[in-house]
């Protein structure tokens, strides 16, 4: 909560955030620049650390801004519509990419914030991401048919392998260096899912699956 920051104008408020979210997005921490931003942003230096204490305040509140903002376009009616896991991951995936087709920005930053290592906000990050998990599959997945799955398998470490297959497929994209194409990540993530689904489901409910 930022009293001084969240008065602002949307119009204002939206600038310091766009230009936060690309200079972050293009540079690692210690590097970003808090002159760049204000420049980018139109307003003083002097002004923007009027509205964050410090760097790091800032970093923080538009990580946490990030959160919320994605939780808000993709939870919608649609969403809160759809009782199946996999559906839903289908549904909250295409959104993501669609969110993040239109803001470029979001994706470099999200992706230098979620793999943050020995900097001055990584410890802060991994406390947020540690918190935030379990409640934030609670909000998207709370309502789901938990009857589909197999007795003996749990929905939340269903969602962590595929969050872990995803962190590793990431890894291997940044390691070689070519950059992300979104519709490939998405690709690649259905393909997951599909046999994921296999997996984790009872027979009946596959079946059903291949009906429809």
């Amino acid at each position: 909560m930022n009293e001084k920051f969240d008065s602002l104008p949307e119009e204002k408020k939206q600038s310091i955030i766009n230009a936060a979210l690309e200079v972050f997005g293009k540079n690692d921490y210690t590097r970003a620049s808090t002159d760049l931003i204000a420049a980018k942003a139109g307003i003083s230096k002097g002004l923007l650390f009027y509205y964050f204490h410090n760097k790091k305040e800032l970093y923080l509140y538009i990580y946490n801004y990030l959160i919320e903002t994605m939780k808000e376009q993709i939870l919608d009616q649609n969403y809160k519509e759809i009782t199946d896991f996999f559906e839903l991951l289908r549904y909250a995936a295409a959104s993501k990419v669609s969110i993040l087709d239109k803001n470029p920005y979001i994706m470099e930053f999200a992706m230098r914030a979620f793999y943050s290592e020995k900097e001055a906000v990584s410890e802060d990050l991994k406390i947020v991401n540690t918190m935030q998990e379990e409640i934030l599959f609670e909000a998207c997945f709370g309502h789901i048919d938990t009857y589909k799955f197999r007795d003996d398998v749990e929905p939340f470490k269903v969602y962590k392998m595929l969050r872990w297959m995803g962190d590793g497929y990431i890894h291997d994209i940044q390691m070689s260096g070519v950059g992300f194409n979104l519709d490939d990540m998405l690709r690649e993530f259905e393909d997951w899912m599909d046999m994921m689904q296999k997996l984790v489901y009872k027979e009946e409910y596959l079946n059903e699956c291949h009906r429809d």
